[in-house]
């Protein structure tokens, strides 16, 4: 086929975020997988402030460039327009003649009519914004090319969704062929709506999910794009991502972004001696160290504790150097001063630094309340779905990271099983049917014929 995949150290594409070329393969890995892993309360937290000072940068580099251009005269620009476009709540059932409104973005400021290229960003599990087509790889490759920029909000995330679209009943179609079958529909709204012909060739953009949206798209309809980006795409589903606390384990050790043997070395200890409180039952002692907004009452609780834990680590892994003062070279060094005191009180003092970031009083563990808000079906514009995103893990991907073998510096306690049982605890979906639906997706996509 014509797909592509972008090299890791070049992802800047798609919007994602802009990654240092001089980090090792494996951490510019971790970084794209933005999102997919079902990470815990923390790590939904970290990600959504990355996002929010990724936002104040792109509105701060925009009228900056508009001043620029404009001089002292105003910021005027000629912004990206917003629509919707009327869909199928399901493409394969013509009897179904539910419908939903979905987002677009559409940027004609570079684009050389009538026979420019259309180039299309993908949208993923969470919100778009006007963004999507200002900023980026593909934006750039828009100027120099001359292309139409348009970007489409995947169903379900953002505004993208029916008022009930939440409840178990309608989440039934929430795909990624569904949303392959948004994209061809759209795909023709352009076409039409342009008078564009066949001399306008389509690239389309995604990174991370939205990276495997692009190849399938281009692998399913052929005959709509010519070729597609796909940055670090993880297109093949995983049940059981251990592959993912390997990479944070190695960037921890790793120099070259600030890691160090002797600060993995030091996380692995105090989570040992975490493990080893909770075993003996030292529960008050934990809950007054770490801030938890309440008592760890049984074994779920205590994995949402670690997990949350953990979060802390691999969001400054994921999120390397996006915010300023975050980075590994920085948490190294808290966990390797001895000053501190032992690795157990260094760990004690990470936890404090970051709730000060995130404007924290207390960490909530509840392994209930983790649950409540999973079932909550009220809607939000903005951010990511948290409980659209787990619901597609359950239903197609996987992606749970583990803690289960030796390499994994963190709690042993963070289980492919306790993932498994949201699925059950949540949507009623059982450990075998997210099994046989990882094996689907792969088979569907044909992830595991090389051929292909």
């Amino acid at each position: 086929t014509l797909f592509r995949s972008l090299p890791e150290s070049s992802v800047r594409a798609a919007g994602m975020r802009g990654l240092c070329g001089s980090a090792p393969l494996a951490l510019l890995l971790l970084q794209s997988l933005l999102g997919l892993v079902a990470a815990g309360a923390n790590f939904r937290l970290i990600r959504q402030k990355v996002l929010q000072y990724q936002e104040i940068q792109f509105m701060k580099e925009f009228y900056y460039r508009e001043k620029l251009h404009l001089g002292n005269a105003g910021v005027v620009g000629n912004e990206p327009v917003e629509g919707y476009l009327r869909q199928p709540l399901d493409h394969f059932n013509r009897q179904n003649n539910a419908t939903y409104n979905q987002r677009y973005w559409i940027n004609e400021a570079y684009w050389q009519r009538p026979y420019g290229p259309v180039f299309l960003y993908i949208g993923g599990e969470g919100s778009l914004s006007q963004f999507a087509v200002m900023f980026g790889e593909h934006v750039e490759l828009a100027q120099k090319h001359g292309a139409l920029l348009v970007a489409l909000e995947h169903r379900y995330y953002g505004t993208s969704i029916n008022l009930d679209g939440l409840l178990l009943v309608n989440l039934q179609f929430l795909s990624s062929q569904q949303a392959l079958a948004d994209l061809a529909s759209f795909h023709l709204y352009v076409t039409q709506k342009y008078s564009l012909t066949k001399k306008n060739t389509w690239i389309c953009f995604g990174g991370s999910y939205p990276g495997s949206l692009s190849a399938w798209f281009r692998l399913k309809f052929p005959h709509l794009v010519y070729a597609a980006v796909s940055s670090s795409a993880p297109v093949k589903a995983e049940l059981d991502f251990t592959g993912y606390n390997k990479v944070v384990s190695q960037s921890l050790s790793d120099p070259v972004v600030g890691g160090s043997v002797k600060c993995r070395e030091a996380i692995s200890e105090a989570f040992d001696t975490v493990d080893h409180m909770l075993q003996a039952a030292n529960i008050s002692q934990l809950v007054k160290d770490f801030k938890s907004c309440e008592s760890l009452n049984n074994n779920d609780d205590y994995m949402e504790f670690v997990s949350n834990l953990a979060d802390i680590f691999m969001g400054v892994v994921q999120y390397n150097m996006e915010m300023p003062n975050y980075d590994i070279s920085k948490i190294c060094s808290i966990m390797t001063d001895e000053s501190l005191g032992n690795s157990y009180n260094r760990l004690i003092v990470i936890n404090q630094k970051y709730m000060e970031r995130m404007a924290l009083n207390c960490v909530q563990n509840s392994h209930q309340k983790a649950l409540d808000r999973m079932k909550n079906t009220s809607l939000s514009a903005v951010g990511v779905g948290e409980r659209q995103w787990y619901f597609q893990t359950c239903t197609e991907f996987g992606y749970y990271q583990t803690c289960e073998d030796k390499t994994c510096p963190f709690s042993q306690r963070m289980t492919l099983k306790s993932q498994l049982e949201l699925c059950s605890q949540v949507f009623g979906i059982s450990a075998d049917s997210v099994q046989a639906s990882v094996q689907f997706t792969n088979e569907y996509y044909g992830a595991d014929r090389k051929s292909t």
